[in-house]
């Protein structure tokens, strides 16, 4: 029964529907006016702005390891260089929001992508 119970979740996994841009920017917009407000307790009770803050923070996290683990056999990525800073999480989410209100309604990129050319564009190399 095991092997069969594996098999089925597989292809539940396998059908899950991927976070577009529409909905990244709906929920980003949702975490915005909470920071601003300076309302952190209630970040976390908004289910959207949690699914915006978890997905910037693990894309940042995952960049900041494989970027690590380059860096371990001489490889450099230098996409960009993320923000040190105490406000980091709000800064990210404002680079997000920017830079998903700038693309045209239509847009089918996915969220990874738009995330990935937010930072890029907001906290590149060198600077």
């Amino acid at each position: 029964m095991k092997p069969l119970s594996a098999l089925l979740l597989l292809f539940i996994t396998l059908n899950a529907s991927a976070y577009s841009g529409k909905e990244l920017l709906e929920d980003c917009r949702a975490a915005e006016p909470l920071y601003q407000e300076k309302k952190p307790e209630a970040l976390h009770q908004s289910p959207p702005a949690t699914r915006c803050l978890a997905y910037i923070n693990g894309f940042a996290d995952g960049y900041e390891t494989g970027d690590y683990l380059a860096g371990k056999v001489g490889v450099q990525l230098n996409a960009f260089c993320l923000p040190g800073s105490d406000d980091r999480e709000f800064r990210l989410l404002r680079a997000v929001l920017t830079h998903l209100e700038r693309q045209p309604p239509n847009a089918q990129a996915a969220s990874r992508t738009l995330v990935a050319g937010a930072l890029s564009k907001a906290f590149p190399c060198g600077q």
